[in-house]
Parts: structure tokens; C-alpha cells; sequence
């Protein structure tokens, strides 16, 4: 495998700082701690390459929020600056792992998403007679920061990169406890392991497919599975014999093992196609894709709301525009047309 040197240079070099600004700010420009950043920008910049250079540069303190749904998650948030070295890190090292990512992988990537993934796992369930969902329990709060460094070092044989890396993972902050005990481990292992990534780090997103991309690889040129699909930690296998899949989880739980990661054991089933699956906020079936109940009733007290801020003068028809865009834009790569016309047409929607 080909390890790739001389790559400090790029990742400190002021076109790289600057780009990482352009997309750490995108969007968020009227943020308090982005316009400061951006009235002094240049200086700002310098001192940050300055810090990189001398190897003095200290990752800030997260600043966390807990999202309830559609499953509860502890969201963190890094110092703008901080975001715009993980940016600048990121344009270096996305380049290399692209080349070897496996088009099955689909999350946090140019050119795939969501609905992709949901349109790939939508065509292997029209011709296949079961599938295999996995999904990896806790993931981010599992990833193991030892493993991960491990993993960077097998392409990247810039020490000066690495040493970046390693201070962004090492200060990542502690997450949802998780203790799991693997094969080689003694009684106190998992307490003198680092584990865990943030949620909401550019970085963290890159290098959690980093460490799957051995999985997709196992599945693909290992077990020689031909219908596959993964969106960050959620997978699924088809084939039309169940008994093969079983053996094929049986796999990827000893693969995931060696990475010191655990299969959920309520989700990672084998299930027939025809029956539904519930993935990436869809129910898909062989020839029609619908959106979860839970999905749809959440939607309903939303619209209620809107509605009724609308009726109060609360918010203007622009501001609810813009609340349902969101839920529309995903209702609408289902068959829902007749849904959405029941939706709006079931609320008494002020005048204007």
C-alpha cells in the first residue's frame, strides 16, 4: 500500500487556510464567532499557520447540545478555528482515501447522501429475496483512537500530519460512555483505551468512514458480496439465501471485532424484502418507498404549529416556507404525493 510523505506543506499553506475558511464559514457567516474571525481574517490566518508551523497549535474547548431526534445525540461543537484547521486537514487527506473508498460507501461524500444510498438500497431490494441490516452500536462514541491512528498511519507517512491528527483525535471529548471487552483483553483494557469521536467535527465524519473502509473492502473482495450498501455505520447485505447472510453476519462480526467495534444486536437482522426495511428515515419495499408513521405524526404537530404561529402573526409565510422546505424535500423522494396533499390540505391555513 502506498504511504504518502510531503503532504505538511499543503495542509499549512495559506491557499489551504483560506479554502478551509470558505467552507468552515459557508452558511454561517452572521455567527458572532465567524464575523470576528472574518473582519481580521488575514492576521487570523497567519496566526493560525504560525501555530501549525511551530507545532504549538492547541485544539479549543467543545461547547455541547443534545438533539432528541430522530434518536437522542450529543452534538459538539469545536471553536470556529479549530473547525477551519479541520477543514484545511480534511482537504489534504480526502484526496488520498477517495481513491480507495469503495462507491458503495456513501456518507459525507461528493457526489453521494442520503437519498443516494436510499435509491442504491432501493434497487438491490427489487432484485433480491432478503437482506441483511447491520448496524455498529455506539458507533462514534466506540471508534477507538488508537485503531484510528493506526489506520491513518497505513497511507500517511508524514509525521508532521500525523502529529496534527493525533492532537485533534486525542482531544476529542468524552462521549457516551462505552465499555466492551474484545479478544486479548484483560479486565481493565477498555478503561486505559481512548475512545470516541464528536459529533459535528468535519474530521470526525472523515474519519469514521476511514474506519469502515476496511469493512467495505472485507464485504466486497473477502466475502464476495455483490448487492452492498453503506451509509456511515449502517450497512446492508443482499442476497436471496437467508442462511448465506447469517453466515455473512457471523463474518462481519468477527471483522468489526478486530476493529473493536460491536454489531447492535437488535439491528442487525436478516429480514425478507418484501416484508419493508426501515432505512435512512425511509420504508422500503421492492417496488415503492414510504415514509415511518413515526415520521409522518411528527410532521402533523409540526404543521399545527406553523399554522397556528401563522394565524397569530408569530411567523411570517417566509419563516414557514422554510420550516417545512426540510420535510418536504425528504417526503418527496418517497411515494407521498398523496400524503403531502392530505397534509396541507388537512390544515386551515390563514389567509396569505
Amino acid at each position: 500500500m502506498k504511504r504518502h510523505a510531503k503532504l505538511w506543506p499543503q495542509v499549512v499553506s495559506f491557499r489551504n487556510l483560506l479554502l478551509a475558511f470558505e467552507k468552515a464559514a459557508h452558511g454561517k457567516r452572521s455567527r458572532p464567532d465567524v464575523a470576528r474571525f472574518a473582519f481580521d481574517l488575514e492576521n487570523e490566518l497567519c496566526r493560525l499557520r504560525q501555530e501549525l508551523t511551530a507545532g504549538t497549535y492547541t485544539p479549543g474547548p467543545y461547547k455541547t447540545f443534545t438533539l432528541h431526534h430522530p434518536k437522542r445525540r450529543l452534538i459538539s461543537a469545536a471553536p470556529f478555528r479549530d473547525r477551519v484547521v479541520h477543514h484545511a486537514l480534511v482537504n489534504v487527506l480526502e484526496p488520498i482515501w477517495e481513491r480507495t473508498f469503495l462507491p458503495d460507501s456513501y456518507a459525507c461524500r461528493k457526489g453521494k447522501g442520503t437519498h443516494a444510498a436510499v435509491f442504491r438500497f432501493s434497487a438491490f431490494a427489487r432484485r433480491s429475496r432478503y437482506v441483511l441490516q447491520g448496524d455498529v452500536q455506539k458507533y462514534f462514541p466506540s471508534l477507538d483512537h488508537e485503531v484510528l491512528k493506526t489506520l491513518l498511519a497505513r497511507k500517511v507517512k508524514d509525521g508532521a500530519l500525523l502529529v496534527l491528527a493525533a492532537r485533534i483525535i486525542d482531544y476529542s471529548n468524552p462521549q457516551e460512555p462505552v465499555q466492551a471487552w474484545f479478544s486479548g483483553d484483560d479486565l481493565f483494557t477498555p478503561a486505559a483505551r481512548r475512545v470516541g469521536l464528536p459529533l459535528g467535527n468535519q474530521t470526525s465524519q472523515f474519519f469514521a468512514n476511514v474506519y469502515l473502509d476496511p469493512l467495505d473492502h472485507f464485504v466486497k473482495e473477502d466475502l464476495g458480496v455483490r448487492a452492498y450498501v453503506r451509509y456511515m455505520d449502517d450497512f446492508a447485505l443482499f442476497d436471496d439465501d437467508a442462511a448465506r447472510l447469517a453466515r455473512w453476519r457471523d463474518c462481519c462480526r468477527g471483522f468489526l471485532s478486530a476493529l473493536r467495534l460491536r454489531l447492535h444486536p437488535n439491528k442487525s437482522v436478516i429480514a425478507r424484502v418484501t416484508d419493508g426495511c426501515r432505512y435512512l428515515g425511509y420504508r422500503i419495499f421492492p417496488g415503492r418507498r414510504l415514509l415511518p408513521r413515526t415520521n409522518i405524526v411528527r410532521m402533523r404537530r409540526r404543521l399545527r404549529k406553523l399554522r397556528d404561529g401563522l394565524s397569530l402573526g408569530l411567523l411570517s409565510e417566509t419563516d414557514v416556507r422554510r420550516s417545512m422546505a426540510g420535510w418536504f424535500g425528504h417526503a418527496c423522494h418517497a411515494d407521498t404525493e398523496h400524503l403531502q396533499e392530505r397534509l396541507l390540505s388537512g390544515m386551515l391555513w390563514a389567509e396569505g
